[in-house]
């Protein structure tokens, strides 16, 4: 398959809202977190509006991010800006690996954590939150370092499909 210019609109546009609910999620965080430890504490548990909502935006994350990947195999993705050094087409490589992982893993460990009550992956599931939320900086970084330093003009192509 050759490589698109651009992403479809499709594609852009499950990004946007991918972001979105992921930053929705670091918002709701602190009412689940809340209850979660109630819950370990008296082995109730109990279901709140925050508990309901970050619950159904994980799953909903977890169905986007397969929908993502189907469409990133039939589609394909642009090739790297041109004139990008090596090392940062291999980081861009394995950050976006680790962004779909992270997306899969999260909401999994969160339904084990609350559904399954196994603690051990609460711990894991605050883990990979806080390694999504450096991979995410690292990733605005890295746009910005395109955008200001290289000119690539890369924020384009989640803008506007190719």
């Amino acid at each position: 398959m050759s490589q698109p210019s651009g992403y479809s609109r499709l594609q852009i546009r499950l990004h946007w809202i991918t972001v979105f609910l992921v930053a929705l999620q670091y918002l709701l965080h602190d009412g689940i977190a809340s209850a979660y430890d109630q819950a370990l504490e008296t082995g109730t548990y109990a279901v709140s509006a925050p508990v309901i909502g970050h619950a159904a935006g994980g799953l909903i994350i977890l169905g986007l991010v397969i929908w993502r990947l189907m469409l990133r195999r039939e589609h394909g993705v642009p090739p790297p800006p041109e004139g990008e050094p090596a090392i940062f087409r291999t980081l861009s490589h394995w950050a976006h690996l680790g962004f779909y992982a992270l997306l899969v893993l999260l909401p999994v460990s969160g339904v084990m954590a609350w559904g399954g009550r196994l603690e051990a992956a609460g711990d894991a599931h605050e883990v990979l939150r806080a390694v999504l939320l450096l991979l995410i900086i690292a990733h605005v970084g890295a746009v910005a370092v395109h955008q200001l330093v290289w000119k690539t003009g890369l924020i384009t192509r989640m803008m506007r499909p190719g």
